[in-house]
């Protein structure tokens, strides 16, 4: 069994394999947060890209943890210039076989500037193939794009999706991305954590429900699903 947290904003957990694992570990300064950098313990940390709140407590967590953190190449370069050392870089379309399952970065059309404005290489999102073989799309922070109908192909059966506009896809483009990737169940983030970002996921589901063969999952932050 796999479980995933939605921790808030594009904040996630997963356990799977026997391992627990952070994805974009915003909690310091996210209003959204269902709990602190201090209370979790992962043994991976994944990172989509370099904007602060995806970064986030990344480092502060893999140093009082010894995580392994996993994102582009140019982010784990920067990382080891900040203390972090136990790291593995991979690139878009690049997979690898970890402990917890075969993880693909995929595109991601997005911005990545570090915190203290480095290059942050690519951004990226998450499709991983489990231990059990369940497959799972983390798109984290991406506009639309057309190539979102490859990864569907994939055969997936969970889909993390943005629905909070300006920044990332809104729900219009969502419900479009979600036809296009066709999974068994799909999960809104990154919306409602600032003013700008604020939408209606009910009423989005019950848009996906009616357009498109897929159950929708809607979490509040600190709520969790097992597939």
């Amino acid at each position: 069994m796999n479980r995933l947290i939605w921790y808030g904003h594009a904040t996630l957990g997963l356990e799977t394999g026997g391992h627990s694992l952070v994805i974009d570990p915003f909690f310091s300064g996210n209003p959204a947060a269902s709990t602190t950098a201090d209370a979790v313990n992962p043994d991976f940390i994944l990172i989509s890209h370099g904007h602060g709140d995806h970064v986030g407590d990344a480092i502060d967590i893999a140093k009082r943890t010894g995580a392994k953190v996993i994102a582009n190449h140019e982010i784990v370069t920067w990382l080891d210039t900040q203390g972090v050392s136990n790291v593995h870089g991979q690139h878009l379309g690049g997979g690898y076989n970890h402990p917890f399952g075969y993880l693909k970065l995929t595109l991601a059309l997005h911005g990545s500037m570090l915190p203290d404005g480095s290059y942050g290489g690519n951004p990226c999102g998450f499709l991983l193939t489990t231990l059990d073989g369940k497959k799972i799309y983390m798109a984290q922070d991406t506009g639309l794009f057309g190539d979102m109908k490859l990864i569907g192909e994939e055969g997936l059966d969970v889909v993390v999706i943005p629905i909070g506009d300006n920044y990332t896809m809104g729900p219009d483009d969502a419900l479009r991305a979600v036809k296009m990737l066709q999974p068994k169940t799909v999960i809104p983030i990154h919306y409602n954590t600032f003013d700008l970002l604020n939408q209606d996921a009910a009423t989005w589901s019950k848009r996906v429900g009616a357009e498109a063969d897929t159950n929708v999952v809607v979490l509040q932050p600190g709520e969790s699903f097992e597939f």
